[in-house]
C-alpha cells in the first residue's frame, strides 16, 4: 500500500522544511510513503530547497496557476508514481502531520473514499471571530447544497483514495475544496470527517486575503457546481417557484371573477399566463439539462477507463 503526500507550493522556502520534517516516516498499513511537491511559479527557492531535503517528485509551473490547478497537478502526478492513498496537505504547516494517520484510516479500512480533516475552527487563535462565524455558516450551506455531513468545508487536509482520484475533475481555478465535495457526493463516493489538530500560525492565508472576495467566490462555486451536479433539482425548483407564483395570480383573477371585478384584474391573468408559461419551459430545461448530466456522467467514465489505461501501460513500461 503505497502513500503519496502531495504539497501544493508558492513561495514557501521558508516553511517547507518545517512541513516536511514532520510528515511521518513511517505508517501502520503503509508500506511506501512518497512526497509530491507542486510549486506553483513560485519565484523564491521553494524547488531548491525541496531538492536539498531530498524530494524526488517535484512538478513545477512557470507562472502562477492557481491552488486547484496545483491541486489537480499533484494528483495527476501521485496517481502517475502509483499512489493507492493519496493526501493533500499545506506547505504552510498548518495541519498537524500526526494526523494524517488518523486521515487514512478509514480508507484503509475500506469504510471511506474521501476523508476531509475537520478543524477546531472555534479554538484557533488566529482565526477572527468573523472568519470563524463564516467558515461554520460555509460549511453549513454546503452541507445543505451537497447533501454530506462535511463540518469543515474550507479544509485542505485530505485523504483520497486512488478510486477517488481517478474520478476528480476541478473544474475551478480558485480552490478546489467545495466544488469536490459536491462533486463527490454526486458521484457516489463515501465522504467521512475526522478530527484533526492544527499548529500555530507561520504565515498568513494567500487564499484568503481579501474576506469580501473569499465569501463572493465561495458563493460562485458552490453555486455552480449544484448546477452542474444538480441540474434537474435547481431547474426543478426554479420551474415550480414560477408554476406557484403562477397558479397563486390565477386563484387571485378566478376569485375576483367570481365575485363580479373580474374586469379590473385582467393583469393578475396576464401574468399569471406568463409565470405558468415560464414555470413550464423551465421545466423542459430541467429535462434536457437531466439529460446532459448523464451524458456528462458517460463521458467521465469513460475518461476514467482512460486513465487507468494509461496507468496500467505506464505501469507495463516500467516493468
Amino acid at each position: 500500500m503505497k502513500l503519496v503526500i502531495q504539497i501544493p507550493c508558492l513561495n514557501e522556502e521558508e516553511s517547507l522544511p518545517i512541513t516536511i520534517n514532520d510528515l511521518p516516516k513511517s505508517i501502520d498499513g503503509i508500506d511506501e510513503i512518497e512526497v509530491v511537491i507542486v510549486d506553483d511559479g513560485s519565484r523564491d527557492r521553494t524547488v531548491d530547497i525541496a531538492k536539498a531535503l531530498g524530494i524526488k517528485h517535484i512538478v513545477r509551473f512557470n507562472n502562477n496557476k492557481g491552488l486547484a490547478k496545483a491541486f489537480v497537478a499533484g494528483i495527476n502526478k501521485s496517481l502517475d508514481i502509483g499512489a493507492d492513498i493519496i493526501v493533500n496537505t499545506d506547505a504552510d504547516n498548518q495541519y498537524c502531520a500526526k494526523d494524517i494517520a488518523k486521515l487514512i484510516k478509514p480508507i484503509l479500512e475500506k469504510r471511506a473514499d474521501i476523508v476531509i480533516g475537520t478543524r477546531p475552527v472555534s479554538k484557533i487563535r488566529h482565526f477572527s471571530l468573523l472568519k470563524k462565524f463564516l467558515q461554520k455558516l460555509g460549511s453549513l450551506v454546503m452541507r445543505m447544497l451537497s447533501s454530506t455531513n462535511v463540518q469543515d468545508a474550507p479544509s485542505g487536509f485530505r485523504a483520497f483514495s486512488r478510486n477517488a482520484a481517478l474520478q476528480l475533475n476541478v473544474f475551478d481555478n480558485y480552490s478546489y475544496t467545495l466544488e469536490t465535495i459536491i462533486q463527490a457526493k454526486a458521484k457516489g463516493l463515501v465522504i467521512e470527517c475526522v478530527d484533526i489538530d492544527v499548529n500555530p500560525d507561520l504565515r498568513k492565508s494567500r487564499l484568503f486575503k481579501n474576506m469580501f472576495v473569499y465569501i463572493i467566490r465561495s458563493v460562485f462555486t458552490m453555486f455552480r457546481m449544484f448546477i452542474i451536479y444538480r441540474p434537474f433539482r435547481f431547474f426543478a425548483i426554479c420551474g415550480l417557484i414560477f408554476l406557484l407564483v403562477g397558479i397563486g395570480l390565477s386563484l387571485r383573477f378566478l376569485y375576483y371573477y367570481f365575485i363580479g371585478f373580474g374586469k379590473g384584474h385582467i393583469q393578475s391573468l396576464i401574468f399569471a399566463s406568463v409565470f405558468l408559461l415560464s414555470g413550464v419551459q423551465i421545466g423542459l430545461i430541467a429535462v434536457l439539462a437531466e439529460l446532459i448530466s448523464i451524458n456528462r456522467k458517460l463521458l467521465e467514465d469513460i475518461q476514467k477507463r482512460v486513465k487507468l489505461d494509461g496507468l496500467k501501460k505506464k505501469s507495463n513500461d516500467l516493468q
